[in-house]
């Protein structure tokens, strides 16, 4: 133990090995099945483009609502009348301007996980040809698991690439990114939820964030387009996602103000058109959404649903970050943890940095984060009640493993060290017990009581964590409310 304990804190090398490892043990653990609407939804423009060669999403919807999978799918009597049939009305029934069925999701996540979709349609082709009573109609098991695999895959790669790149700023990231990758709720929607859009949208944002820092160097013809083409996939992923692109934009224009001053104004054109390369090379990379939009609805943009629920002064924006019970920094105290260090490293700089250039990397990373309590602060449905945590949010990821970093970092005595690092280890470890009890039922899944959840999570949780992992391992069903949902619907 000491030695591997060692070869740890020696050799980067064997900390990659370790978080591969870890990340081999946690991929079985993901679960292979869908429930939410919004879990359709992304699903849905999967199999429909694979099987179907469309966007006509009613076989697709009709299969999950015949099943009772969608959330909302049975009605129920409510002593008032029946009620929760709010999936069927909205996507069996109503239809968009051009006579589809709605999809407020968007292609990105479907991109991402057709490269696993595909092994699963040879396996299932293949487990057919030999027998076996797998159904090659893009819903049984294998099909299903290929998008869980996909979210848990795609979450370890956020954190690997956010780790380079904190590795880049400050000389060290593992655990940082370790404890935004257990600490944060992007663990429940690469495992436990993998059929939301969350951790493909941290992975886009992270493979965006990460080219940024090396293109800013020198803001190059192929670095710009490299940029470009990750601005095109993440604003694929999820609408809100395309705000990051304000990080970039700042220093872009901080660099263009530099060429200005220092009357380099052929340099300046040059770098205009750089831009203009790159952002031709986002829009043709974003066309696959494009076409989707006019197909649906006629237009480019998103459902007039959609729309119709966004308040753009953002006045919900206090409420994002600071509600007791659906704020982003109580569901996730790393957020604030993160947010401390990347002041300190905007601040005071980096070893590897100059101070000029942490402070202007530092407000870039702050604006992007800004950005997302904007846009989330703008949505009227911005407490996400029944979700766990701020999902929007999981998109930060890399942002808060560079600030979690700088933190440590920034603590230079070894008692300051020391207390930064047990702030943390406690901030993980109240992400993970609010899972447990997110998951197990202990909690209101509506909303925090902090109260209440504080206790669970450093009194109760650690005595039920052996029960509860053994139930998830041996015995996942006793989790759902109907373990038998992907059989054959009841008969009427």
């Amino acid at each position: 133990m000491r030695y591997a304990l060692s070869s740890w804190q020696r050799d980067p090398r064997m900390r990659w090995v370790a978080l591969v490892l870890l990340a081999a043990v946690l991929l079985p653990l993901a679960t292979t099945r869908l429930h939410a609407g919004d879990e359709i939804e992304f699903f849905a423009y999967l199999r429909s483009l694979w099987f179907d060669r469309d966007v006509s999403f009613d076989n697709e919807y009709r299969y999950f609502y015949d099943r009772g999978i969608a959330t909302g799918a049975r009605p129920r009597d409510s002593g008032i009348g029946l009620v929760g049939d709010g999936f069927h009305e909205m996507f069996l029934v109503e239809e968009t301007v051009t006579g589809l069925r709605h999809n407020f999701g968007t292609i990105g996540s479907a991109i991402l996980w057709s490269p696993f979709y595909a092994v699963a349609d040879v396996v299932a082709r293949l487990l057919r040809a030999f027998g076996a009573p797998v159904a090659v109609d893009g819903y049984s098991g294998p099909y299903l698991a290929a998008v869980a695999y996909g979210s848990a895959v795609y979450g370890f790669l956020a954190i690997c690439l956010s780790i380079f790149s904190t590795r880049r700023l400050l000389g060290e990231g593992h655990l940082a990114g370790l404890a935004v990758w257990i600490g944060t709720p992007l663990l429940f929607y690469a495992y436990v939820a993998p059929g939301f859009s969350h951790a493909c949208s941290a992975f886009a944002v992270a493979l965006f964030v990460t080219v940024w820092l090396i293109v800013r160097e020198h803001w190059s013809l192929r670095g710009l387009t490299a940029l470009g083409a990750c601005a095109g996939l993440m604003a694929m992923v999820r609408e809100q996602d395309m705000f990051f692109v304000v990080g970039p934009a700042i220093d872009f224009v901080w660099s263009l103000g530099e060429a200005l001053r220092r009357r380099r104004s052929g340099h300046a054109r040059i770098l205009l058109a750089r831009l203009a390369a790159g952002s031709a090379v986002a829009f043709v990379c974003y066309l696959p959404q494009v076409v989707v939009y006019i197909t649906l609805y006629g237009r480019i943009g998103p459902s007039p649903v959609v729309a119709g629920k966004m308040v753009w002064h953002a006045p919900y924006a206090a409420s994002v970050l600071l509600s007791p019970e659906y704020g982003v920094f109580i569901w996730t105290p790393l957020a604030v943890v993160a947010l401390a260090g990347l002041g300190w490293f905007a601040a005071t700089g980096a070893w590897r940095l100059d101070s000029a250039r942490a402070l202007r990397i530092g407000v870039c990373l702050f604006a992007m984060f800004a950005a997302q309590v904007y846009i989330s602060g703008s949505v009227e449905g911005w407490a996400v009640p029944g979700s766990f945590g701020q999902r929007r949010f999981v998109g930060t990821t890399i942002i808060l493993v560079i600030g979690v970093a700088a933190a440590l970092a920034g603590a230079r005595q070894r008692a300051a060290r020391n207390a930064v690092a047990a702030v943390v280890v406690l901030c993980t470890w109240w992400s993970l017990g609010l899972l447990i009890q997110f998951g197990s039922g202990m909690m209101d899944r509506r909303h925090l009581d902090p109260v209440r959840d504080i206790y669970r999570s450093f009194v109760v949780v650690p005595r039920v964590v052996p029960a509860v992992m053994y139930r998830y391992l041996f015995d996942r069903s006793s989790f759902y409310h109907a373990p038998d949902r992907y059989e054959e619907p009841p008969a009427p």
